[in-house]
């Protein structure tokens, strides 16, 4: 038999129909969508490529774009937070300083991740037909897979165990299962353009 306590006790602290958590919600939701709506067409149609006159420039300004997108999402994230009652129990030293060194190592990942890949890595450039010459194994890929992904949402973690905020957690949540979706869809996809580009390679 499962034990719920915990659960209904973190969901008593969260109005999860407050305009603010819908808000912070939709757009954890959106961004992974959006971006691999996009990327698909541009993969298909090179739309993008041609509008901006090459594959680079319109990699460097989906990349922006995603970069502004989760700025938005980040502040609505704190401010779901900011407008919701903190928990007693987590508003304390021992979990400001456990989110803090959670989300210094989440911000670890993502720095390391982006400079493993570059901005075009990053942002998705292999569907741009910008390819990598070989699969980066080095840190932090060497220690899991996604990084980027996962150091974000252990920064989301952290920042929520910071401010003590059952929405944070609740969102961070979110945030994961969001993540999680887009690895499923992204994954298969990227091995079959590195697929396409072996076979291109080897009838030549």
């Amino acid at each position: 038999q499962v034990d719920v306590t915990a659960m209904a006790r973190l969901f008593g602290y969260v109005d999860v129909t407050d305009s603010g958590f819908i808000v912070a919600v939709l757009t954890i939701a959106f961004n992974p969508l959006f971006w691999n709506v996009v990327a698909r067409w541009e993969h298909k149609t090179r739309a993008l490529s041609r509008v901006f006159g090459s594959p680079h420039a319109a990699c460097y300004c989906l990349g922006v774009v995603i970069l502004m997108l989760n700025c938005v999402r980040s502040h609505c994230f704190t401010e779901a937070m900011k407008s919701q009652p903190k928990l007693e129990g987590l508003d304390c030293h021992w979990a400001y300083y456990s989110g803090l060194a959670i989300l210094a190592v989440g911000t670890l990942f993502v720095i390391s991740s982006f400079l493993a890949l570059g901005f075009i890595g990053t942002f998705l450039g292999d569907y741009f037909g910008i390819l990598m010459k070989a699969k980066v194994t080095s840190f932090p890929f060497s220690v899991l897979d996604n990084p980027m992904y996962w150091g974000s949402t252990a920064i989301y973690l952290g920042w929520s165990l910071m401010h003590a905020s059952p929405a944070g957690l609740l969102l961070t949540a979110v945030v994961a299962i969001s993540y999680t979706i887009a690895v499923l869809y992204e994954g298969p996809f990227t091995e079959q353009i590195y697929r396409q580009k072996r076979k291109g390679v080897k009838s030549k």
